[in-house]
């Protein structure tokens, strides 16, 4: 990679990495919302709000919220482009999560679902934080394959998210998350029947119930055209998973801390209403980019079918099927 005199780098051609013009940032810049009164959801749907939380949160649509996704910065020292969090104790990492987790709550449906990352650093103090104002239903745990090894230490390749609920009734659409596993081993039935399995011409494969360990996530690289230059981004199979679990078409999405917008993104293309917050106009406009993108390219990678398969378990024939449907603007899977 290269830089040019203007400052945008420029790429080897298989790096589909989303990058930002000098004229496309002036563009997607104008389309930013900054709020300076309260406002309704007619008025931040389907918006990429950029501003401080904490000045943007008291002042967004109170019962509003089917489901809240947020990824906030881990207590780690951090820059996120002209953005940098320092490391504190974990008793001041807590009552910092508590500040805005705390105000989130006027914000969502009595029925809402609450999605909050993190890391094993964090894990304590989101889980004292998440169980003042929710119900903590689960913590999931997804394998982040990347990662630099380790001598005197196990190599840090997990992260999780805590799956809470504001009340006692909640949405989880089981059937529209379950994972489609090869078979190595297939029974059958007396009469020679599969004993749950299908036989499919590349293989034989098994719907299962999705658990709490998500083995199956490709985190986005440099050939993948989701992928941005933000250091944290999560992929979009991880996020659908978790919207189309915990929400219903037309519902609304919301993150407090959306980054290059991938929240936004996945909800678009699962037809959800949606609205974020992000502080850096950069990562902004990334989020504004590829939320116009949705509209040439509703494919989600891993997903295909109405499920989700694990990691390289497509035959070359359905990925080339996969190509040709992005084309068509066809949400088809396309992996790697």
């Amino acid at each position: 990679m290269t830089q040019l005199s203007d400052g945008i780098a420029t790429r080897a051609p298989r790096n589909r990495t989303l990058s930002l013009t000098a004229e496309e940032r002036q563009c997607y810049e104008s389309r930013l919302l900054r709020l300076d009164g309260p406002a309704q959801l007619s008025e931040v749907s389907g918006r990429t709000i950029c501003q401080d939380i904490f000045s943007a949160l008291p002042l967004l649509p109170a019962d509003s919220v089917d489901l809240l996704i947020a990824d906030p910065p881990y207590n780690l020292s951090k820059t996120f482009n002209q953005e940098s969090f320092t490391s504190v104790s974990m008793a001041e990492y807590e009552r910092w999560l508590d500040c805005w987790i705390g105000e989130t709550v006027r914000l969502l449906k009595p029925t809402a679902s609450i999605y909050l990352c993190g890391d094993w650093r964090s894990s304590t103090a989101i889980q004292r934080a998440c169980e003042k104002y929710f119900t903590i239903r689960n913590r999931i745990t997804w394998e982040r394959e990347k990662g630099r090894g380790a001598e005197h230490n196990w190599k840090n390749c997990s992260e999780d998210i805590w799956f809470c609920t504001l009340g006692r009734k909640y949405t989880f659409n089981v059937d529209a998350v379950k994972l489609k596993r090869r078979i190595l081993a297939p029974y059958t039935e007396t009469d020679g029947k599969p004993k749950g399995w299908q036989q499919a011409e590349n293989g034989r494969y098994r719907l299962t119930y999705p658990s709490n360990l998500w083995t199956d996530i490709t985190v986005p690289f440099w050939s993948m055209p989701e992928n941005t230059d933000h250091p944290t981004q999560k992929p979009e199979k991880l996020i659908a998973k978790i919207i189309l679990a915990s929400s219903h078409e037309t519902d609304v999405v919301f993150d407090p801390f959306l980054g290059s917008g991938t929240s936004s993104v996945v909800a678009k293309k699962t037809k959800r209403r949606f609205f974020g917050v992000e502080i850096d106009p950069f990562y902004g406009c990334l989020a504004e980019k590829r939320l116009a993108g949705v509209d040439q390219d509703s494919s989600i990678q891993g997903y295909s079918e109405g499920v989700f398969w694990e990691r390289n378990t497509l035959s070359e024939q359905q990925n080339q099927a996969a190509k040709a449907a992005r084309s068509r603007n066809t949400p088809l899977f396309d992996e790697p």
